[in-house]
């Protein structure tokens, strides 16, 4: 049940360079219990994630990483009870084996993916079938036209994907969406903050996993 409550219970922390707000995510969030079913499927596609990284007969995607779903399911969970929302539509940003986009659809809300790696976005779409849970993938570019013109580091891994706007295949823009996920390579979160604050909507969510105990939350404030 998503829950658009108005009253915020974590602290925010102004931000001087742009108009995010960061919302404190409390530590105890990964108390918050995982149902069985959802803990079978996340050490399910985990394995899966194992195996495919395991494989010998193919070049390794070097940019996919998996990252702690237990702790992203309890900060969503968290975060849709104690946060104001614009609305239902989510995007995971670099989609991979859509775990996180599967949960966000288990949750109640619109989920989408865009992934750029082909082998990723069809065990993506394996996931979504196995979950049996609506989430709309697509192969392209997270990145919105003219976003890799705000990075100072050209050779950031987000940068340079030949594959087609992703936002051109679902018809819409960053700012029709409600939350924004992703999982930054070392170096990239800031660089994804600016993109956000560019092209999200006023008020929209980002959440971001930056690693073991380390989410994330940024809302657009102006």
């Amino acid at each position: 049940m998503i829950k658009n409550l108005f009253d915020k219970s974590g602290q925010s922390t102004p931000r001087t360079d742009a108009v995010l707000t960061q919302i404190h995510v409390p530590s105890s969030v990964d108390a918050t219990p995982v149902p069985a079913k959802m803990a079978g499927r996340i050490a399910t596609a985990e394995r899966e994630i194992e195996a495919f990284q395991d494989r010998w007969d193919r070049p390794q995607i070097e940019q996919f990483v998996a990252a702690d779903y237990q702790l992203v399911y309890q900060s969503l969970l968290w975060t849709l009870e104690s946060q104001p929302t614009i609305g239902q539509r989510f995007l995971e940003w670099g989609s991979g084996f859509s775990i996180v986009s599967a949960i966000a659809a288990e949750i109640g809300l619109n989920a989408i993916g865009i992934e750029a790696e082909s082998d990723l976005l069809a065990m993506g779409r394996k996931t979504i079938q196995s979950w049996n849970v609506s989430v709309e993938l697509v192969q392209g570019n997270f990145l919105p036209p003219g976003a890799d013109l705000l990075s100072e580091d050209p050779m950031l891994p987000s940068l340079g994907h030949d594959v087609a706007d992703g936002y051109q295949q679902l018809g819409l823009d960053l700012d029709d969406f409600a939350m924004v996920y992703a999982y930054p390579w070392p170096g990239e979160d800031d660089f994804l903050e600016v993109v956000f604050d560019r092209y999200a909507a006023r008020g929209a969510l980002l959440m971001m996993f930056c690693g073991p105990n380390d989410i994330r939350l940024w809302r657009k404030t102006s």
